[in-house]
């Protein structure tokens, strides 16, 4: 087997994620893991897809954009990836809420802040709300610390960037729910 990222965006309407799905199911491919929301009015996805070896990724790719083309789709792109052979995905234990005054460079300063810790984000959304000089900017981040690694570190760590103009941020243990 291998492994195939696929991503797409476009207007968001109903059939998306159907019309890509039954390609991927005529081509017997398997999601794996897959991420999918709606970013200012366009759907996105991306997803990781088993496929066998021999897979036709010529005419699978035809096909996606034939898909493209009918739900009228800015992009879709297929890409092989690689297996990180015996690789954990980190578990989230934290999470940083990020609220203020929009402006450029919050994204990087609170992934710079986590990066230069080695630290891992696992999940990020962002949205901005309202327009104008009254948006307000949103930023949730889910992060895989090391166990010997606090809530009050994290706190710690974050303290730069929240001393920014307008910039509010917060930290938890993330709950663990089972599944």
């Amino acid at each position: 087997m291998k492994l195939l990222a696929l991503s797409a965006i476009g207007r968001d309407r109903p059939g998306i994620v159907a019309g890509v799905s039954r390609v991927l199911l005529d081509h017997e491919l398997n999601v794996e893991d897959s991420q999918m929301t709606i970013l200012r009015g366009h759907f996105t996805m991306t997803l990781i897809v088993a496929t066998p070896d021999d897979a036709d990724t010529d005419r699978l790719r035809a096909e996606l954009e034939a898909v493209r083309k009918r739900l009228s789709l800015d992009a879709v792109t297929l890409e092989e990836v690689t297996e990180a052979a015996g690789a954990v995905a980190p578990e989230a234990s934290h999470i940083v809420s990020v609220y203020g005054a929009d402006h450029p460079g919050i994204v990087h300063a609170v992934a710079s802040a986590l990066a230069e810790r080695e630290w891992t984000i696992t999940d990020l959304t962002t949205r901005l709300v309202g327009k104008g000089s009254q948006a307000l900017y949103a930023m949730m981040i889910e992060v895989a610390l090391p166990p010997e690694v606090s809530t009050e570190d994290l706190g710690r760590a974050m303290q730069a960037v929240a001393a920014a103009p307008g910039v509010e941020i917060t930290s938890r243990t993330l709950e663990q729910d089972p599944l």
